[in-house]
């Protein structure tokens, strides 16, 4: 299922496609569950893994799922299923790490991946199984700009006090919305994702 977007390409289920539209869509779905309390999960608290993050109602969550993963499989199942119905961004490069360029992108097995470089697309070219880890986790579900909601900017975001990282369209979007949290929270929340800012700077980074 593919999900146009604004100046840029946006995937469901791992599929993705370059085409623009007026607005970024994103379908009404519900925010999947926290594989250990059942609750509602916020899609800012997760845990990498090497079939990529799975995602809790709260940190404290991640411990218990740490220490036992295996109880949970049944639960981590249900909640990727549900998650492949959301769209998502790939805003990481499976290779260095660093927020990706949507130029810079390669087909492999009917999914498109970006990368930072032209460097990096070679080398995940030449062993794309070496990334694969990387790339699962390389992904948010936090597609929309709180500010200007339109598609966001993989390096155009700003890392909390929390280490949780909010995405946005361009600069100065990052300071509006630290200005005045509560009247860019609902389209966070909307998208799955409740951040504190209570202890954030307002100049961001």
């Amino acid at each position: 299922m593919i999900v146009p977007l604004m100046l840029g390409w946006i995937a469901v289920g791992g599929a993705a496609a370059q085409e623009k539209t007026d607005k970024p869509t994103q379908p009404e779905l519900p925010v999947p569950k926290c594989p250990v309390t059942g609750n509602q999960a916020n899609l800012a608290v997760s845990a990498p893994t090497r079939e990529g993050p799975v995602f809790f109602c709260k940190k404290e969550c991640i411990t218990q799922f740490k220490s036992d993963p295996s109880k949970f499989e049944v639960a981590v199942k249900s909640q990727r299923d549900a998650l492949a119905q959301r769209p998502r961004v790939q805003v990481k490069c499976p290779v260095s790490g660093d927020p990706t360029d949507l130029k810079i992108t390669l087909e492999k097995d009917g999914q498109k991946v970006a990368f930072c470089s032209e460097d990096c697309r070679k080398k995940y070219e030449a062993d794309p199984s070496r990334y694969a880890s990387a790339l699962a986790n390389a992904y948010t579900y936090q597609t929309k700009c709180p500010v200007m909601k339109e598609l966001i900017n993989p390096k155009s975001f700003i890392t909390l006090e929390s280490g949780e990282i909010v995405y946005f369209c361009c600069k100065g979007c990052d300071d509006k919305l630290l200005a005045d949290p509560p009247k860019y929270e609902p389209v966070l929340r909307e998208q799955g994702y409740t951040f504190d800012f209570s202890k954030q700077k307002k100049e961001g980074k």
